[in-house]
């Protein structure tokens, strides 16, 4: 699995956002479909909210990539 640490300037980001800023989805439309597939973990467990509000610490999962919130 591919670990990479992604280092935001708020107090928050949408997975959908996190997705596509860090390069694991080209477009947010494919973040949202990745999202609405259950295909997207957050701190372990399956999240189909493409809003959903990342802080540092939370750790997202799709496919072979692993990204922690800094």
């Amino acid at each position: 699995m591919q670990k990479q640490i992604v280092k935001i300037q708020t107090e928050w980001i949408k997975l959908d956002a996190l997705l596509k800023f860090a390069g694991v989805t080209e477009t947010g439309g494919e973040a949202k479909e990745a999202i609405q597939a259950g295909d997207v973990k957050v701190n372990g467990e399956i999240c189909t909210m493409r809003g959903k509000k990342l802080r540092p610490g939370d750790i997202v999962e799709l496919e072979d990539v692993e990204l922690t919130v800094q």
